[in-house]
């Protein structure tokens, strides 16, 4: 191995260091942070759970818009994309809006006979098909000719409450049952047995609040023949449930544990026997953003104390503490179709604030599962996209108008990260009591999570804030320790994401906010929204298998730091 002075060294750090924007230092700079990284540390294999993503609205899947996304969603790693949509049951003519869509699925003749139309679900589930997405099926809401309370069934949300006649129990638990098989019968034959048995399978969404009118004993009968058909076409379906809210109530919880009862011992509403099929656990965690006057405080210990109920609630029972838990949806708050101009706390969704916030969330995420002993399978992103609404209204979406968000660019570094992860700590993370106990205390701080494969090291650092109007520019050291001894250096590149970079957002507020861009424009804007790299191929030098990187993060920051040899 070449022998490097330790005055070359050292002058070589200090000018990385130096080098880049913003690398002054003032009166008021916080100490310089470490990060460490002990490659030889393995935390085990970095899991794909962050590959989930969903949205009310089935009928913008086959939108050019819609259909561009869920290519990217599949561009982002070799893993599977799991996409999860409501309404794929309901009544209507494909014809969509906010939290509505249609497939027209179910309707019956003058004499009550069943009258079963596939061609608006197709253009769903072949769009899937083409873009390699795997199908997380939600199994609802119910057909306006098999409602108890069909009338009024359509709504027009913001303008009226969206629990119509969707939202109730069948008038025939034998006719839903049937709809079930035929609908399962037909996806396997038009996507074939192979495909089919990747998806995965579960019933309607958070029964524990208005979106189903039934008691609790209905909601149970209906998840039961749900299963019974579905498992009639495809026997061996994995199929789960019940995606109520978040476990942090004390009425979700409650609901919650009430249906992992029926699944293990209550009677079965098809079959009479003792027990459900359970193969996945679902809930909602959510967290709580705040308006302040002037700025977005976001709450995440909300969202990680839901995570933690819920989870202390899956491990009571010894027949499912080990079953697969996945988080139907897991966000910021629980409105995507509220706009930031009626909701002013929801403004931090056009930012790269929700890159940040997604980062930090995932990681407190999986330390609650490894801390709970569940295994957790995946974390739903609500967030999709929205036809026809103006440029950044601050919907909770990944795209608005085809322009990629910041947020898409977090997935992006997910994406990039493989093989195994590896120890990382930071002495200016968050305190790991407050994440293990969380609460309404801020949950602020600079972390980071490493994965490192034979040839690879990834390093995904970032600078938190909960309230967007604090938080300061960070910069100190990265240091890495493990690698192979007989290396000399190893090529770096790196991205970030923060106020200018990866973040359309900020490009189209310098444009003047146009709501018509030109062609040019807009292309502009297209290329903003995608990662950015921000340095080019540089050599980190490795001394002794180990390496010292300078960090530099600006507040409310993501970056990501690709070695490779």
């Amino acid at each position: 191995m070449k022998k490097f002075s330790s005055r070359v060294f050292a002058a070589t750090w200090i000018i990385l260091f130096c080098h880049g924007a913003n690398a002054r230092n003032t009166p008021s700079q916080p100490p310089p942070v470490l990060v460490r990284v002990d490659v030889k540390v393995s935390e085990g294999p970095w899991l794909p759970v962050w590959s989930f993503f969903g949205y009310d609205e089935p009928n913008y899947t086959y939108a050019d818009n819609g259909k561009n996304l869920l290519g990217e969603l599949r561009a982002l790693s070799k893993a599977p994309v799991y996409v999860r949509t409501h309404n794929l049951f309901t009544t209507g003519d494909g014809s969509s809006s906010l939290k509505w869509g249609s497939t027209n699925v179910y309707t019956e003749d003058a004499g009550g006979n069943p009258i079963y139309d596939w061609k608006i679900v197709d253009k769903i589930f072949d769009t899937f098909h083409e873009k390699g997405i795997t199908p997380l099926v939600e199994v609802g809401f119910m057909p306006e000719a098999l409602s108890t309370h069909p009338q009024p069934y359509r709504h027009t949300f913001p303008k009226v409450d969206i629990f119509t006649g969707w939202a109730y129990p069948p008038k025939d638990y034998a006719k839903w049952q049937e709809l079930c098989f035929q609908f399962a019968k037909h996806l396997q034959e038009r996507y074939g047995a192979s495909e089919v048995k990747t998806w995965l399978w579960e019933v309607w969404n958070e029964p524990d609040i208005p979106y189903w009118k039934g008691t609790r004993e209905e909601f149970f009968a209906l998840y039961d023949n749900a299963a019974a058909g579905v498992l009639r076409a495809i026997p061996d379906a994995k199929i789960g449930g019940p995606d109520t809210t978040g476990a942090a109530g004390d009425k979700a919880a409650e609901f919650l544990r009430a249906f992992l009862e029926h699944c293990s011992h209550g009677t079965n509403a098809a079959t009479g026997k003792s027990g459900a099929p359970l193969d996945f656990i679902s809930f909602h965690p959510k967290g709580s953003p705040q308006w302040k006057g002037d700025h977005v405080q976001m709450g995440l210990g909300k969202q990680l104390a839901s995570v933690k109920r819920g989870f202390e609630v899956v491990t009571s029972f010894s027949q499912w503490k080990h079953t697969p838990i996945i988080l139907g949806e897991w966000d910021p708050e629980g409105c995507a179709a509220c706009s930031a101009k009626t909701n002013p706390a929801n403004a931090y969704r056009n930012t790269n604030l929700y890159a940040v916030y997604t980062v930090e969330a995932l990681k407190d995420t999986i330390t609650l599962s490894r801390a709970a002993g569940v295994n957790l399978q995946g974390v739903v992103t609500w967030s999709f996209e929205f036809e026809g609404q103006p440029y950044f209204e601050g919907f909770r979406e990944l795209a608005t108008n085809g322009i990629d968000k910041p947020v898409l660019n977090a997935f992006r570094m997910f994406g990039m990260m493989k093989g195994d992860r590896v120890k990382l700590t930071s002495d200016a993370a968050a305190s790991q009591d407050l994440v293990l106990h969380p609460g309404a205390e801020k949950i602020d701080g600079l972390d980071g999570i490493a994965t490192k494969t034979e040839r690879e090291l990834d390093v995904l650092v970032w600078n938190y804030s909960e309230d967007d109007s604090s938080g300061e520019f960070r910069k100190g050291w990265l240091e890495a320790t493990g690698l192979p001894a007989s290396l000399e250096k190893a090529k770096l590149e790196t991205f970030s994401i923060d106020e200018n970079n990866s973040n359309a957002f900020t490009v189209w507020k310098l444009m003047g906010s146009p709501q018509t861009p030109t062609a040019a424009q807009y292309a502009e804007l297209g290329k903003a929204g995608q990662l950015q790299k921000v340095t080019g191929s540089v050599w980190a030098m490795v001394h002794n298998g180990e390496l010292k990187f300078p960090l530099q993060l600006p507040k409310q920051s993501v970056k990501l730091f690709h070695f490779t040899w």
